[in-house]
């Protein structure tokens, strides 16, 4: 995932000036950026406002990017470095400037942020492909709170006792889709751990 193609090729396409790739972009990362933003509990607005400032430092700095497939981390970073910036202007609490800090953690952080984006990502693409009936019934299933069978059974026109059985094929064929068998694997990074 983090060599992924698509990224350095939306990358490459936006430095050109492709809207389109831009647009991708940013559709793809705002809710990397909106869950930094969670972590330091912020208000809506100021989300909103950390959001714009992100995206327009990645505009001064995309011809710069160095490597294009480092550019959530660097979304990540840079999202961490606003949110402090408005704390320590609203004075709300003393934060300590991640980039002035020999601590490991807020990058093990950051880190842990990307991945768990990406793999939201990848886990939504496989969703994806799952027939249209088998996603209405996960659906259902992961609601909050969850929806009782005697009403998925209603909805979907299915008997309450199949409903068990048609979960399991589905989230089968979820595990099975190419991206997510991948991610389940350990990515390509497994085969040299082996």
């Amino acid at each position: 995932m983090r060599d992924d193609p698509t990224v350095v090729d939306l990358v490459t396409r936006a430095r050109d000036g492709d809207k389109d790739a831009w647009d991708e972009l940013v559709e793809r990362y705002a809710p990397l950026v909106w869950s930094v933003c969670r972590r330091y509990r912020l208000a809506q607005a100021d989300t909103d406002d950390i959001g714009q400032s992100v995206w327009l430092r990645l505009i001064e700095h995309l011809p710069g990017l160095r490597e294009s497939a480092a550019l959530p981390g660097w979304i990540a970073t840079t999202t961490q470095r606003e949110c402090y910036r408005l704390l320590r202007a609203s004075s709300r609490v003393e934060p300590v400037d991640p980039a002035e800090s020999n601590d490991v953690v807020e990058q093990a952080v950051a880190e842990e942020e990307v991945l768990r984006h990406e793999r939201g990502q990848v886990i939504r693409a496989a969703f994806r492909e799952l027939s249209e009936r088998c996603q209405a019934l996960l659906r259902l299933l992961t609601r909050d709170p969850p929806t009782a069978y005697d009403e998925i059974s209603r909805l979907l026109h299915i008997p309450v006792g199949s409903i068990g059985p048609n979960r399991a094929r589905c989230l089968d064929r979820l595990r099975r889709t190419p991206a997510l068998a991948l991610l389940v694997a350990g990515g390509p990074d497994d085969e040299t751990r082996r």
